[in-house]
């Protein structure tokens, strides 16, 4: 664990237009989702499914659509600046670039909006290839237990088809973070299972100690608070990235597949 990562943290596409119009719908209108809830939280794990109240799904998966708007711009700078430095670790930050923007485009087909394209983002996380590869491994265990969060939700509801798909985002959140830690010389393959709320006990975790969440309605305060922007400067020492801008270099690779959630 580096400096700069404590410091960055101290702080405590392919679409799915083919989906009928009627099942977008229904995910907006008839769910209550915690889909993509970010933070580093201390929240009890008591009652998992009740700790929703006051946000709508609209609210939530409009987080959802910001985060991938983040991961997005971190791994397609990461990749053009060469961070990875080896060959296979380079080519994961590529394809991960890829899977976050068809992540986005997943969600703002089935009706997310992000708050901002607009991203401050602290230097610290580009110091260094450590630097950048310990961010994602925090940052994807976040969207492993962000989407654990859908797929409980969803099966709570009886609804099997998007739990499944939510269950799908999870794991290849769950394949980056193993891919990044593997590449810092850490066990990838640690988990027997995947981690919702509990405390972070994997050896070489940046946020080792640290309890994960069970609400979305924090994940930008807390962002906030490790240095990010959401429109606005953020606390660290960083800079402006533009979505829209991003994401016309972020890379493809022509080994990806299996561009669209699919419960049949």
């Amino acid at each position: 664990m580096t400096d700069g990562l404590n410091y960055v943290f101290s702080g405590i596409e392919k679409q799915v237009a083919d989906k009928p119009a009627a099942s977008r719908r229904q995910f907006v209108a008839g769910a209550a989702a915690t889909l993509g809830g970010l933070g580093l939280l201390s929240i009890p794990s008591a009652a998992k499914a009740g700790h929703h109240a006051g946000e709508s799904t609209t609210d939530i998966i409009n987080i959802a659509a910001t985060a991938e708007v983040l991961a997005t711009i971190v791994n397609t700078i990461g990749f053009r600046r060469g961070l990875g430095k080896d060959a296979v670790t380079q080519r994961n930050i590529k394809a991960a670039a890829r899977e976050e923007l068809v992540h986005y485009n997943v969600l703002t087909s089935l009706g997310a909006t992000p708050l901002t394209k607009r991203i401050w983002v602290p230097d610290a996380v580009f110091a260094s290839r450590t630097n950048l590869l310990n961010t994602l491994q925090v940052g994807d265990q976040i969207f492993v237990n962000a989407y654990l969060i859908a797929t409980l939700h969803f099966g709570n509801m009886g609804n099997g088809e998007f739990a499944t798909y939510t269950a799908e985002f999870m794991g290849v959140e769950g394949v980056h973070r193993a891919l990044a830690r593997q590449s810092l010389g850490m066990l990838g393959n640690d988990r027997v299972f995947m981690k919702f709320d509990q405390i972070e006990r994997a050896p070489g975790a940046p946020n080792r100690g640290q309890r994960g969440f069970e609400k979305a309605a924090d994940a930008v305060v807390q962002l906030q608070a490790a240095g990010f922007g959401f429109g606005a400067e953020g606390a660290k020492p960083g800079r402006f990235y533009h979505f829209d801008n991003v994401k016309q270099s972020t890379p493809n690779d022509p080994a990806l597949n299996t561009f669209r959630p699919d419960a049949a």
